[in-house]
């Protein structure tokens, strides 16, 4: 009986020990967003692990001292700190209230680093020329881009790790709609490489992409974008349309050919068929010239021209 007495009370005490440590480990859990994320990772974070990944993102931003870079999601500051030691102005955005204290500890005294406390979908955007080296959650890609990429935008230059497949997408030569045509007649947007899901902890369940955004030179103008949102209404409405048809009806038969020419857009070419750069190019020539009349545009809806809740912040 003793010694059964000592087994039951041996058998108490290891599972009050395994209590004990499964209550720590939970509590130790729901303080590291990243531990979390691992045990079931239901806010969908995955952590850039890739020491070369970091680096090829930073060198193709190409930053100068003094110039002002969002790291969107900044997590734990993976991308923050490489940021910073280019001498770049850096704002690391973030909402998880556990990376946030991480963050400032870390990033506490430097004088270039800032930050900020926000939601992505709202927090605002600099008034000034900015650029943006991210890793995105996937969930948000299309709402990121919306805010960094309409008519108003003053981002120059973005370097994101996005889903591959969004990332296909979005940088086909012929945007799939009319939206994605509009970034991609304004913004050269380009599939660097492929990132392995290997790259992350915890592992995503599909592979994901550097996607590199420039601005084109020559359509930040009003008079430009107005021309340009003419050409894709008309050619997103009737994609089998004769290009050059498309053309006069957006800027009058007037300057037409002289543009088609100048831009070697061909009688064959149908509307569906024309890069959104091509038409980028095309509306760029058009408002060059004096035959087109603003007045007889078309209006650009809000949603296409301005950053999204919140509005501009000075930078």
């Amino acid at each position: 009986m003793p010694a059964r007495r000592r087994a039951g009370r041996s058998r108490a005490a290891t599972s009050r020990a395994a209590t004990s440590r499964d209550r720590s480990s939970r509590a130790a859990t729901s303080r590291d967003p990243s531990s979390r994320a691992t045990a079931s990772n239901h806010h969908g974070i995955h952590l850039l692990r890739s020491s070369g990944t970091v680096r090829a993102l930073i060198e193709s931003a190409d930053l100068v001292p003094d110039a002002l870079v969002l790291d969107l999601g900044a997590g734990p500051g993976t991308l923050t700190a490489p940021l910073a030691r280019t001498g770049a102005r850096v704002i690391a955005i973030e909402r998880d209230p556990a990376f946030l204290l991480r963050l400032r500890e870390r990033f506490d005294g430097l004088p270039n680093v800032r930050v900020v406390a926000g939601d992505l979908t709202v927090v605002p955007l600099p008034r000034g020329p900015f650029q943006v080296v991210a890793s995105i959650p996937y969930a948000l890609s299309t709402t990121l881009l919306r805010r960094l990429l309409p008519g108003r935008t003053r981002l120059s230059a973005a370097d994101l790790v996005v889903e591959w497949g969004f990332a296909r997408r979005i940088s086909a030569p012929v945007g799939r709609d009319l939206e994605t045509a509009w970034w991609a007649a304004r913004f050269d947007l380009r599939l660097v490489r492929r990132i392995p899901a290997a790259s992350f902890r915890p592992l995503p369940a599909v592979d994901s992409a550097h996607l590199r955004i420039r601005a084109r030179p020559g359509l930040g103008e009003r008079r430009t974008q107005r021309i340009l949102y003419a050409l894709l209404t008309v050619a997103y409405r009737s994609p089998d349309r004769p290009a050059r048809a498309v053309l006069a009806e957006a800027v009058g038969k007037a300057g037409a050919h002289r543009i088609a020419a100048s831009t070697d857009l061909d009688q064959a070419t149908v509307a569906g068929d024309v890069a959104a750069s091509r038409w980028g190019e095309v509306s760029r020539l058009a408002a060059a010239g004096p035959a087109v009349v603003p007045p007889h545009l078309p209006r650009i809806p809000a949603r296409l021209l301005d950053p999204g809740p919140g509005g501009p912040r000075r930078a």
